[in-house]
């Protein structure tokens, strides 16, 4: 597995689109603390609520996986809108890659979320309040000029991600995938909590130009609904469940279906199916771990890894990202180092 993943050659670059937000991360000991101190405040008549750490990153699902792309050594090619001033901080954010980084930045406004970090039973959850900006109509008119389009044809492999919060994200993906016939086409919709049958629309119209299919937990649960399916990922969900699970969602939609969740991952075609473990460590930041599982799980593609050992790549690149309070993904080699000794 190191050996493909050493010898990794992009003829083009791996185009990652559309959102960009800048984050706002609250980690609370508790949610109940929170909810004490500004029920307090509003019994007062209002006040700062103060002792709570807070943390502003570059943030959106195209823009981590695009930077987690980066760090992992990969020519990535990263179509978003942005302002004056985020458009400076995506620079600033990039520019540290050379010219293995494009910015595509079409003009308009960025999206903004706050998300609060805390206990959740044995685990940690975040929940993310959000402005989505000109993220919501990001469309195949954002990346439609002779150069966009020779980019796409180029391309080793094309992500469409967060498409729940793109109204316009069908019309894009079936766009950009149609524009890139020689790439590997892979879409992760993002919360589809209020999208789901509409999202299971799309996976039908997209499924004839779409690779894979990368979810987590909730996704699935939300697909799984909206496509008749029994609930497939009960509380006390393990291994079985979760092979279970991306079989019968890729045999449902027709699309590969890669299954991220706390318990491992899983890969299935509809018939076959392979699974990971997930790599226990303590988490010390969860917003952002999903895109950097997408990003190791398109290198591995590209790579040419085996389903088992693209899933084992991707929980490595996770592991060490959610160990890491400062929110940086983790380099190659450092996979490279914790894949040693796992195995």
């Amino acid at each position: 597995m190191i050996e493909k993943l050493k010898q990794l050659y992009l003829a083009g670059s791996i185009v990652v689109m559309p959102d960009f937000f800048v984050d706002r991360i609250i980690r609370l000991e508790s949610k109940e603390k929170l909810f004490g101190a500004i029920d307090e405040k509003a019994r007062a008549g209002g006040g700062s609520v103060r002792g709570f750490p807070t943390s502003d990153i570059k943030g959106g699902n195209a823009v981590n996986v695009a930077y987690a792309l980066a760090r992992l050594g990969a020519r990535v090619t990263l179509f978003t809108v942005a302002d004056d001033v985020g458009s400076a901080m995506l620079r600033q954010a990039f520019a540290q890659f050379g010219d293995r980084v494009a910015l595509r930045i079409a003009a308009g406004r960025q999206g903004c979320t706050t998300a609060f970090e805390f206990p959740n039973g044995e685990s940690r959850a975040n929940v993310m309040v959000s402005d989505i900006g000109d993220n919501e109509c990001f469309g195949p008119d954002r990346l439609n000029s002779q150069d966009d389009l020779a980019i796409l044809k180029k391309a080793d492999a094309v992500m469409v991600v967060n498409w729940a919060s793109n109204l316009k994200g069908t019309e894009l993906a079936d766009h950009a995938f149609k524009s890139s016939p020689s790439a590997l086409h892979f879409i992760d919709p993002a919360d589809i909590s209020t999208r789901s049958q509409e999202f299971r629309d799309a996976l039908f119209k997209l499924a004839g130009v779409t690779d894979c299919l990368s979810i987590n937990e909730n996704e699935c649960d939300l697909l799984a609904g909206a496509l008749g399916l029994d609930a497939l990922l009960g509380p006390d969900y393990g291994p079985d469940q979760v092979k279970a699970a991306a079989r019968k969602i890729s045999e449902s939609v027709g699309i590969t279906t890669d299954l991220h969740t706390r318990a491992g991952s899983a890969w299935s075609n509809g018939k076959e199916v392979e699974f990971a473990h997930a790599i226990k460590v303590e988490p010390r930041i969860l917003t952002g771990a999903g895109d950097v599982w997408d990003a190791a799980d398109i290198v591995g593609y590209i790579a040419g890894l085996d389903p088992k050992e693209r899933l084992l790549f991707a929980n490595a690149a996770s592991s060490l990202f959610i160990r890491e309070p400062t929110g940086e993904p983790p380099a190659m080699n450092k996979v490279f180092e914790l894949l040693e000794r796992v195995r």
